[in-house]
């Protein structure tokens, strides 16, 4: 398909630069294939849900992974700034650039906010489209530390064009289940829920199961090519363990819903099932990239916010739930201003029904 066919007008002013309070009260856009839509809020999840129902929650945890400092050549310094975006070993980042054009290979560098040791690195490789390679001094866990000491949290390219970081987002930016270090951006539909939402979810019956997948940058990346089978998607490493399969397995098996919290958690349950067709524990990266005609093996119900035009998400939820479902969504959204993007309102998207010869 060509790209061109995912492209929507977006106001400008439909943009989240900030998150609703409390987070629950986000408002919800529920699409079932060939229904009417639906305006609620997230918290109507507890109407929508039904015990027996399992929520498939990203519980990965955003490194504040912006760093800036100086790039050194003798007595010459020159500023730069980095937004990590995929680890390769305990010490080298890949990381996007700015600006790439300063730097060199063996280029040495000091990151940091400037009232502690500075962060010091050394640039072992130069790729496409701004990305360097960076290795550390430090590794493993006190590098993981020094990070989170020295990095500002990465916002989004479309919000961080219009605002400053700021100290909430180091909350606000973070899932309240987020444990397992890693991301580089947040799962960003799991930024609606509290602990009191999830806690009256699990009272009534609805199975909460965590699964993880480091989110990288690449997530931002525009689509450049004409034709989606052209465009080649990051990897970024997940993990579902057999006992999660196995709960999620009874849970099918009783009749219960999988509602995969986020495209993350999404991608890494389809690619958990991709080789067999039936859902399997899964270490190590994915790649996948789903357009319409994908078959869905294992996911009945999406929440997800709303997407950039052109973007790999917005041409998942469209393979998803279908593509003209989506497109007059979308413009129910805009028409009815909900608020886009990663500090946005959310949606309830339903999966369209499989072709019968598909079924």
């Amino acid at each position: 398909m060509l790209v061109s066919d995912f492209d929507f007008d977006l106001p400008a002013d439909r943009i989240a630069l900030h998150p609703v309070e409390p987070r629950d009260s986000a408002r919800m856009l529920v699409v079932q294939p060939d229904k009417p839509l639906s305006d609620r809020h997230v918290t109507d999840l507890l109407e929508l849900l039904r015990p027996g129902d399992v929520l498939v929650v990203n519980d990965t945890k955003v490194l504040p992974a912006e760093l800036s400092g100086a790039r050194i050549r003798g007595d010459n310094r020159a500023k730069v700034a980095f937004n990590l975006h995929k680890r390769d070993d305990p010490h080298t980042w890949r990381a996007f650039a700015r600006p790439a054009k300063r730097l060199h290979l063996f280029d040495r560098l000091e990151l940091g906010n400037g009232n502690l040791q500075p962060l010091t690195a050394t640039v072992t490789g130069k790729g496409e489209t701004g990305e360097v390679t960076l290795s550390f001094d430090l590794g493993g866990a006190e590098l993981d530390e020094a990070i989170k000491s020295h990095g500002a949290m990465p916002l989004p390219p479309y919000i961080g064009a219009k605002r400053h970081v700021e100290e909430r987002d180091k909350i606000d930016y973070q899932t309240v289940y987020a444990t397992v270090d890693g991301a580089v951006a947040a799962p960003t539909a799991g930024l609606h829920f509290t602990e009191s939402l999830l806690q009256r979810l699990a009272d009534m019956g609805v199975g909460i199961e965590r699964v993880t997948l480091h989110v990288g940058a690449g997530t931002f990346l525009p689509v450049k090519v004409e034709d989606t089978a052209d465009h080649i998607m990051h990897a970024e490493w997940g993990e579902i363990t057999e006992a999660a399969v196995h709960r999620l397995e009874a849970a099918q098996n009783k009749g219960g819903r999988i509602v995969a919290v986020g495209t993350t958690s999404l991608r890494l349950l389809e690619s958990a099932a991709r080789a067999t067709g039936k859902l399997r524990p899964f270490t190590g990266e994915t790649d996948i990239f789903i357009t319409p005609g994908f078959r869905f093996r294992v996911v009945d119900l999406l929440l997800t916010n709303f997407h950039l035009p052109r973007s790999t998400l917005f041409m998942l939820v469209s393979a998803f739930a279908g593509v003209d479902t989506m497109r007059a969504a979308y413009r129910h959204a805009i028409d009815g201003h909900y608020r886009f993007y990663s500090y946005g309102d959310s949606s309830l998207l339903l999966r369209a029904p499989r072709d019968e010869d598909d079924a």
